[in-house]
């Protein structure tokens, strides 16, 4: 057994270590490897005037998907419980860790709002959680790829419960029994549905 390394090369898969905190949520992407669980952060640089930064060796999309989420959580702070001006009085950073690695693709835009909705209310997720979904403007979620494979990333991190989008519904219904056996998956169809599920 110790010699396996030796002749295969390095384990394809590690373990992933799950980041918490206020500000922190786990995603769910896909990669050339399958699926993999994708950490945001969100925290507070300095209170004295209104900014956003974004790092973490993103592409276009998700760059967008991150904007997405600022300009969503800023105009919807007090439908969520939050303070109106919390995002005018502050300068935000928002990363994805693993700079080395390239992401992209909209599928976070869930993820990182709700990072951005976790600092700004001071409530950390208190239990193993992942999510995916675009996000528009609106707050309406859409469907993403690869439930498949970010499903299988979730139970290797032992997160057994995840939210993914409505439209997504039937892809998680069609995974095999084995990979679905004892997940909790909830479906939104807007944020307003994610939110209950991870604060409500």
């Amino acid at each position: 057994q110790k010699d396996l390394q030796a002749y295969l090369g390095a384990p394809v898969f590690r373990a992933e270590r799950i980041l918490r905190g206020v500000g922190v949520v786990t995603g769910l992407a896909w990669t050339a490897m399958g699926g993999a669980t994708l950490p945001i952060e969100a925290a507070v640089v300095h209170q004295q005037n209104r900014g956003f930064k974004l790092t973490g060796k993103l592409g276009e999309v998700m760059k967008e998907s991150a904007e997405i989420a600022y300009s969503f959580a800023a105009g919807h702070a007090q439908q969520f419980g939050g303070d109106a001006a919390f995002f005018d009085q502050r300068f935000i950073h928002l990363h994805v860790p693993e700079g080395a690695t390239p992401k992209d693709g909209p599928s976070a835009g869930v993820t990182m709002t709700t990072a951005l909705v976790s600092l700004m209310l001071d409530k950390r997720i208190k239990r193993p959680l992942a999510m995916t979904g675009e996000l528009t403007l609106t707050g309406q979620v859409l469907p993403v790829g690869g439930i498949r494979e970010k499903v299988i990333a979730a139970r290797r991190s032992k997160i057994m419960e995840v939210i993914l989008p409505a439209a997504n519904r039937r892809d998680y219904d069609e995974l095999p029994d084995h990979i679905r056996k004892g997940m909790t998956a909830h479906f939104a169809e807007n944020y307003q549905d994610v939110f209950d599920v991870v604060f409500g």
